[in-house]
């Protein structure tokens, strides 16, 4: 009766659960299948492979962000936009530790032009545009963005911060004050290195 059940969405939603409590590392196809009750073969018809179930599990977190941004941002542009962009992103990593960590692999093709992919870097190129910058260097501020939310998220899930007085939110304010300057002053295409 589970296998009737078995879709890749439910494949994918509870893969992502079972990294949030157990670590991306514990997804496996045999992991799953213990969750629903069902050998591993049963999950083979779904999914290809390991490879494809983690690629499932981060287009399902894609898309779970993406919803989190496109509602964080909407209607707002500038620095108020990236308030918005960054809150999500953190709460994401805070709530969902393991589809976070998903987020953090390197994406395959299929991933990066999945619509959930595709969606949350439109997002992240409007987040941008509010900036005013030039149509060349949109793609370059977006990788800007993504590069010091994720180090800042990755190093303090790591425990990098944990050895200093300072409060991590005053660094995290910090940052993001940092990045809205740099996107207010981001150098045109003539005057990029």
């Amino acid at each position: 009766m589970a296998r009737a059940n078995l879709t890749p969405e439910r494949l994918y939603a509870a893969a992502a659960e079972l990294a949030d409590a157990h670590g991306f590392e514990a997804v496996t196809a045999s992991a799953v299948a213990r969750h629903f009750g069902v050998q591993p073969a049963s999950l083979y018809s779904h999914v290809r492979d390991r490879d494809a179930l983690l690629d499932g599990v981060q287009q399902y977190a894609l898309g779970e962000l993406g919803d989190r941004v496109s509602i964080e941002i909407a209607g707002r542009s500038g620095v108020e936009a990236l308030r918005g962009f960054a809150e999500a992103n953190r709460a994401y990593a805070l709530e969902r530790p393991g589809a976070w960590q998903a987020l953090q692999r390197t994406a395959s093709i299929e991933t990066a032009t999945s619509t959930q992919g595709q969606r949350l870097g439109a997002l992240t190129i409007a987040l941008v545009r509010g900036y005013g910058l030039d149509e060349s260097q949109l793609v370059h501020a977006a990788r800007f963005i993504g590069a010091t939310l994720n180090g800042f998220l990755a190093q303090n899930k790591a425990g990098a911060f944990d050895h200093r007085d300072t409060e991590v939110e005053t660094s995290w304010q910090a940052a993001l004050a940092a990045l809205d300057r740099a996107l207010r002053s981001w150098p045109t295409r003539d005057e990029a290195l």
